[in-house]
């Protein structure tokens, strides 16, 4: 079963198809948290219910994520270079998934009143869910050869959506039943805290079960390749080596172009349900049909354009999807209705998919093989930056120009039109080419 799903051409030497399942299994595991936690539950429970519907709830809210981000770009490159030089990878991981699933069931104990606790909880749970994110985003190049990254990352990637899709599912259905039992906010959500929490524990035995830890990428004999130093951990020794180096100097362009499209992706992730309430004037059962239909596209975006990445090359692909984005944020500004922006949700959801599978990908080619874990995290500490400019770029364009969201997703555009600029800039590596005998 498993080498239908993940043929062995695509794969390194000595590569099993069943540890890539394991490995493509965590994104599904870990993409209920994001979904239900950050996106269509818990935030609303946070204002509505924690902060009792205050007028500083919302700012509570994206204060509590944007600490949690800089959190994470604080500790990971750090964290990263300590798993490289320890060959720990695997160790830290299951620390990082045991932390988030703790601090999504932490959430079931919130009610009205508990904000130091929902704080504190969401934090840690968001700390430990971006952990587990790059280090299982480490494992890449490990596992793919470079002519498959990004059919490999979309496999990963669209089981994700799958995934956080399936943990949405079940708490809606769940919801539902709740509300026709009467019950309120108070007593249903705190269970969908702790269904997200076992899906999330249930997939990710499977990636603990079946991933290997390697500690380096496999060269063309299939030995691992041995770590050419072993760097005491240290972000500013870090990006000190990254602003003087030639050598990681396309790295270090592909980090400022992440930064740059994936500020626009915060955006649409955090606040596409607001613009369709405040824009578009969608009702609730609307906006969950939208966001399973972002979740539905991006999954088949993510697996489809992977075998599309591979074919015309990393650059062109991300480029195109970075396009598509461009073309999104101006259909949604011109609908005036739901069709128009029904198509544009669709496109959002191609795009999403493709756009962070793809740059997953890029950032395991440019990576140095003994220091993949570091690399990776210097790419979360770009993606955790962008979470916190995208959102707060949006909320100053509407509080300065007095609630326009048109023109706040449009200002979001430019966040697509910089990332394509900064892509110009970073040079990947040719193929290998066979050695003549």
């Amino acid at each position: 079963m498993f080498k239908n799903w993940f043929p062995q051409e695509a794969l390194q030497p000595g590569v099993q198809p069943r540890e890539v399942w394991g490995w493509a299994l965590y994104d599904f595991a870990n993409s209920g948290f994001t979904t239900v936690v950050i996106t269509a539950v818990f935030n609303a429970y946070f204002v509505g219910v924690v902060a009792a519907g205050a007028d500083w709830a919302t700012l509570a809210w994206t204060l509590t994520l944007g600490a949690s981000s800089a959190l994470v770009m604080w500790t990971m490159p750090a964290l990263g270079a300590r798993a490289d030089a320890r060959r720990s990878k695997k160790a830290w991981l299951m620390v990082a998934t045991l932390g988030c699933i703790l601090g999504t069931l932490a959430l079931a104990w919130c009610g009205p009143g508990d904000l130091v606790l929902a704080v504190l909880a969401v934090v840690l749970a968001n700390l430990f869910f971006s952990w587990g994110e790059s280090l299982i985003a480490a494992f890449l190049p490990e596992l793919a050869r470079p002519d498959a990254l990004g059919r490999v990352s979309g496999w990963g990637w669209s089981l994700g959506y799958l995934g956080g899709m399936l943990a949405l599912g079940l708490s809606l259905a769940y919801v539902l039943w709740a509300q026709a039992q009467g019950q309120t906010a108070e007593q249903f959500v705190p269970v969908t805290m702790v269904i997200t929490a076992v899906v999330y524990a249930l997939a990710a035995c499977c990636t603990l079960a079946w991933l290997k830890e390697r500690g380096a990428v496999h060269g063309a004999d299939g030995a691992a390749a041995q770590p050419a130093h072993a760097p005491r951990p240290s972000w500013l020794r870090t990006a000190r080596e990254l602003l003087e180096s030639n050598e990681h100097r396309s790295f270090l362009w592909l980090m400022g172009c992440a930064c740059a499209y994936q500020a626009g992706i915060a955006v649409v992730i955090a606040l596409a349900a607001v613009y369709a309430e405040q824009a578009m004037g969608f009702g609730q059962t609307q906006t969950m049909a939208l966001i399973f239909l972002v979740n539905i596209a991006a999954a088949l975006g993510a697996f489809a354009f992977g075998y599309f990445q591979d074919h015309i090359g990393h650059g062109r692909a991300l480029s195109l999807t970075l396009w598509g984005w461009i073309a999104m944020t101006l259909l949604a500004v011109a609908a005036q209705g739901p069709g128009l922006f029904w198509i544009a949700a669709v496109l959002a959801g191609l795009c999403m998919g493709s756009s962070q599978s793809a740059g997953r990908a890029m950032a395991g080619l440019l990576a140095p093989a003994e220091r993949v874990a570091e690399f990776y995290g210097l790419w979360t500490f770009a993606t955790r930056l962008a979470a916190i400019v995208g959102p707060i770029t949006y909320g100053l364009v509407t509080w300065v120009t007095a609630g326009n969201h048109r023109l706040a997703i449009l200002s979001t555009g430019l966040f697509f039109v910089i990332g394509l600029l900064l892509l110009r800039r970073v040079k990947l590596p040719l193929p290998p080419v066979a050695a003549v005998p």
